[in-house]
């Protein structure tokens, strides 16, 4: 393998791969560096395992919520054997494959930036010395956040890497934090016999709709999770196979593991960009073709810029930068206006989001008080999906809520949520309208087919032409 390269790329997760893969596609010689498994978090510690866990006890609270559908039980050792098939049993030689059949190459080890468009490997076998012709693309990821809990760390917690890989399934579980891993893992976790108890600060999902943070609530309560809201870890400790914690009003919680699930860190240390004038630990700053201001060789993509922390708002970053990487090595024009072909605009106003909780949340675009801190003029609708045929059919009792925010003066939709069984496969469509800004006047032709749940959003029209007339 050459030393020299059109592009140099730091992390083979998603991010970094369809960086790299888009820039071959450019015309570009590309290498990614990695020092753990090609495919990156998402792939073995994160989206694939977690929804390979979960999914087994949804599809059977769904089927046990139609009438005529009996029995039906969850076999843990089984759900754990199809977790570990999904991925490949923690080998990335798949990956690898692919990346060189993509025309990628591979070079093994802990790089970090040494100079301009320069970054030296450390690997077992000693050091190695890339340099790139155009441009360094730093797609490390993040790193689980451990809070600085007096004694949590010396209590050996699960991050998600340990729930999402586990081979046993623990007795009882405790959970610190409310937010997306820790609703998911609450409800994988009882659904595979643990004894959850999860502890938020605050409510839970708060970043969504406050509608969708109480719901959650009440399914997870309804799985038999111990929810604790508005309340805090004040220690831990770990006696032999028991792990104690102590909330701020001096309940102890007792359980076989814990798992700190309160949030992410940027992989930024330790990877040279202080060289550039950037702070290390801290997110990326970076424009929205995904270069850093001030340095035109040097791009971050993916969850270490911390614009949107999920990996399939990392791999559009990747698009943009790949592609954008490629036409300015060409001296070609850049499409850098809002919504073009080598921006990712819809970091700012469509990111799509699902939680695979009970029951699931899907949202894109903007919450109702994040649209009025904009300065907006909005209307916020709801409507529950009792009111939809597809929604009864799909489940006795379907109990879910959407709500759509819309910008009265444009008379576009800037937000949507949905709450309930099944709802993720509706976030496309819901996504569609919010970054393409069709206008409510058109949606009104978007016909519904009967009966779907999807006539939520003919419910959801109805109820705007009221409240607007």
């Amino acid at each position: 393998m050459s030393d020299e390269y059109d592009l140099i790329v730091l992390g083979a997760g998603p991010v970094g791969e369809n960086v790299a893969d888009r820039a071959v596609e450019g015309g570009l010689t590309v290498v990614i560096v990695e020092s753990e498994l090609v495919g990156g978090e998402c792939s073995y510690w994160a989206c694939t395992p977690s929804k390979a866990l979960l999914r087994p006890m949804q599809a059977l609270r769904v089927a046990q919520h139609v009438r005529g559908v009996t029995g039906g039980s969850v076999a843990p050792a089984e759900v754990l054997a199809r977790r570990d098939r999904f991925v490949a049993d923690w080998s990335d030689d798949g990956q690898v494959t692919w990346l060189r059949s993509a025309g990628i190459d591979l070079v093994r080890g802990q790089g970090r930036l040494t100079g301009e468009r320069e970054v030296t490997v450390a690997a077992d076998d000693g050091e190695r010395v890339l340099r790139a012709r155009h441009a360094v693309a730093i797609a490390t990821g993040s790193d689980a956040a451990i809070p600085g809990i007096p004694g949590l760390r010396d209590a050996r917690p699960w991050t998600s890497r340990e729930a999402t890989s586990a081979q046993q399934v623990p007795a009882s579980l405790a959970i610190i934090g409310g937010g997306v891993v820790g609703v998911e893992m609450a409800t994988a976790y009882a659904g595979l016999g643990s004894a959850v108890t999860l502890i938020a600060r605050h409510g839970l999902l708060e970043r969504m709709e406050p509608f969708a943070g109480e719901q959650v609530a009440d399914g997870l309560r309804e799985l038999g999770v111990d929810v604790r809201l508005n309340a805090q870890t004040s220690a831990v400790r770990r006696d032999g196979g028991t792990v104690t914690l102590t909330l701020d009003d001096g309940e102890e919680i007792r359980a076989d593991e814990v798992l700190v699930a309160a949030g992410r860190t940027p992989r930024s240390a330790g990877i040279g960009i202080e060289l550039a004038g950037l702070r290390p630990g801290s997110p990326i700053e970076v424009d929205d073709t995904m270069r850093v201001p001030g340095v035109d060789w040097l791009y971050a993509v993916g969850d270490v810029n911390g614009r949107a922390l999920l990996t399939h708002q990392g791999k559009y970053q990747a698009r943009a930068a790949g592609d954008v990487i490629a036409a300015r090595s060409r001296g070609e024009v850049v499409a850098d206006d809002a919504w073009g072909r080598h921006v990712a605009t819809a970091d700012h106003a469509a990111v799509p989001q699902v939680v695979f909780s009970e029951p699931e949340v899907a949202s894109v675009g903007l919450t109702a008080d994040a649209a009025r801190d904009t300065g907006r003029e909005i209307e916020v609708v709801d409507c529950d999906f009792a009111s939809v045929a597809g929604a009864a059919l799909h489940a006795d009792s379907y109990r879910g809520r959407a709500r759509m925010v819309v910008d009265t003066e444009r008379e576009v939709i800037v937000g949507a949520t949905f709450v309930g069984a099944d709802v993720a496969e509706m976030l496309q469509a819901a996504t569609f309208v919010v970054a393409g800004e069709v206008p409510i006047s058109r949606l009104w032709h978007a016909v519904p087919a009967y009966p779907t749940m999807s006539e939520i959003w003919l419910r959801l029209l109805e109820a705007y032409g009221r409240q607007s007339a």
